[in-house]
């Protein structure tokens, strides 16, 4: 297949790529700074000869976006908004022009959608959508997304939680705070963490692209959330780190204030149950946490 990654440059669009060129896959990068062959220059926001690429492919794949770990200042909040939707709008542009246009367009989406939640276990039928900062920016780039129908594309938002792997994301930093015996709950430790390992991501993504009965709004999570003190708890365990500190909400509010980024990061509760993904016949690799941390952490 022919497949080509908008902001593909990242942990996600790197594990992406190896994995679908290992498969014997032609992949290609837009990205702002094109530094290998496979990589094409695009700004995210205008047309240029980069769309030339779009035309025939078999898959597109669109992951550009600031990232939230962040202060929600207003000049970020207008780069995270402007990022998701001028990207998403301007490939929109370049689809429509193409002659043979790519059968299918998976758009990066987020968990974050469904609302606060630590009883109610939000699937796709079911969930609950808020309204904050965070939810209406998933609002209004699924709205941008959905917005136009092209009858040769078919197009899948990945509502994605926490990504697990060594390279990059959150897992990382996880394991650099537990060394540092700083691994104990975050806050009351009740909220719920969705997420999920790497390599069923990947897998995942290869699922709905072979899928053809798959589209629309879709949860890549796995399908065993768990609460933050449980998952900080089997971490420790995993690594052999006999205690760690709890940090009570006061003191995140602190630490996120010189570390740059903000306390929903940690304390919202995503509880998200991949019912779409289940349904259609997809096996998780790593469905529960403990599987995970024992492939991650050796």
């Amino acid at each position: 297949m022919k497949i080509i990654i908008a902001g593909g440059t990242g942990f996600l669009g790197d594990s992406l790529k190896k994995f679908f060129a290992s498969k014997g896959h032609n992949v290609l990068i837009l990205t702002r700074k094109p530094a290998q062959e496979h990589e094409i220059y695009w700004d995210a926001r205008t047309l240029g000869d980069w769309k030339n690429y779009l035309d025939g492919a078999d898959v597109l794949i669109n992951l550009t976006g600031k990232s939230v770990d962040c202060r929600y200042n207003e000049k970020n909040r207008q780069e995270i908004y402007a990022s998701r939707i001028e990207s998403t709008r301007i490939l929109q542009e370049a689809v429509d022009q193409c002659v043979h246009q790519p059968k299918i367009w998976l758009n990066a989406a987020s968990a974050t959608i469904y609302a606060h939640a630590e009883q109610h276990l939000n699937t796709e039928s079911n969930g609950v959508i808020g309204d904050d900062f965070s939810m209406n920016i998933c609002k209004s780039w699924e709205a941008e997304f959905f917005n136009a129908e092209n009858q040769a594309t078919r197009k899948a938002a990945l509502r994605t939680s926490i990504v697990m792997g060594n390279s990059g994301g959150a897992f990382p930093k996880l394991k650099t705070v537990t060394k540092l015996f700083l691994g104990g709950k975050q806050g009351s430790g009740r909220q719920k963490v969705s997420w999920i390992h790497i390599d069923d991501f990947c897998r995942a993504v290869e699922w709905i692209i072979d899928h053809e009965e798959m589209s629309g709004a879709i949860n890549v999570t796995a399908p065993l959330p768990l609460t933050n003190a449980e998952m900080m708890d089997k971490l420790r365990n995993r690594m052999k780190i006999p205690f760690g500190l709890n940090a009570a909400v006061w003191q995140l509010k602190i630490a996120s204030f010189f570390l740059q980024t903000e306390t929903e990061l940690l304390l919202k509760s995503r509880n998200v149950y991949p019912e779409k993904l289940l349904q259609s016949g997809f096996s998780f690799a790593y469905p529960d946490m403990e599987m995970a941390l024992k492939d991650l952490i050796k």
